[in-house]
């Protein structure tokens, strides 16, 4: 065995998720391919090729050469022109070849993933074209595919997974941005104090605390009398975190205490994906 202890359970998580995604979209019919999600402008065939192209570039296979459309309206940044090639590209195939690429992208990745030797703090070439450790990418890739994997059970109407290993490597992640969320982007005031309640399939509670020089921090301990509590379900957390819902439409899954004003610049920045 050759992969590195620490890279395990991210390799485990993206198995797992990406073995669920291949379960979901082997039974459609051509029609339930084109069915939308919450992803403005992808469809489910949109998702799958996304997941495709994104495993070919960790694999080393060349970016299409492609030129997008220009009425593609959901495209505004060149972040998301640089994501849309690997989908527009394959917005004509058929359901047979897109099972077809999907079951030979997974082989191969699940090859090359089996025989990794390099170690964690190895920089590489994220699908996001930056240079991150081997565990960081790793881990974002298992993060993506189970993201992924719940836009595709909403859109099909399957729901499951929540408490699947991609959604507790998906906490680790969101945690390590919470703060930011709560220091920078809402610009949470010093000595500041809020605490996220999540109930559901995959449980737990976090304070975030603002210090003097409005640097935020985050642990598991109980804070007495926060400036703010936010309490929900995972799924809606998720679904915020990840920018598939607005506030409008979850509000009455969150229960709000404390400073209300606040809690309101900490949601509407609450979205961390691209």
């Amino acid at each position: 065995m050759t992969v590195h202890p620490s890279l395990q359970s991210s390799i485990d998580a993206w198995t797992h998720s990406i073995e669920a995604i291949a379960e979901l979209v082997t039974p459609l019919v051509e029609g339930e391919w084109n069915r939308a999600t919450d992803l403005p402008g992808w469809s489910v065939r949109d998702i799958i090729s996304h997941v495709i192209g994104l495993e070919c570039e960790m694999l080393g296979d060349p970016r299409p050469i492609h030129t997008l459309p220009r009425d593609l309206y959901h495209v505004r940044t060149e972040s998301a022109r640089r994501m849309e090639v690997q989908v527009d590209v394959r917005r004509h195939h058929t359901a047979p070849e897109m099972l077809s690429e999907l079951e030979y992208t997974v082989i191969r990745r699940s090859r090359q993933l089996r025989n990794e030797s390099r170690r964690p703090d190895a920089v590489v070439r994220s699908p996001l074209d930056e240079d991150r450790t081997l565990e960081f990418v790793l881990q974002q890739r298992a993060f993506d595919v189970w993201v992924h994997e719940q836009d595709l059970r909403r859109a099909l109407g399957k729901p499951g997974n929540l408490d699947s290993p991609g959604a507790h490597v998906t906490r680790d992640l969101l945690m390590k941005v919470l703060p930011g969320v709560v220091a920078e982007r809402a610009q949470a005031p010093a000595d500041s104090v809020v605490v996220f309640d999540v109930s559901g399939p995959v449980e737990f509670m976090r304070t975030v605390r603002v210090d003097a020089e409005g640097k935020g921090t985050i642990n598991g301990s109980v804070s007495l009398g926060p400036t703010v509590t936010l309490a929900l379900d995972w799924e809606t957390f998720m679904r915020l975190a990840c920018g598939r819902c607005r506030l409008a439409a979850v509000a009455d899954q969150v229960k709000i205490e404390g400073d209300r004003e606040l809690a309101g610049r900490i949601l509407d920045n609450f979205a961390v994906t691209p």
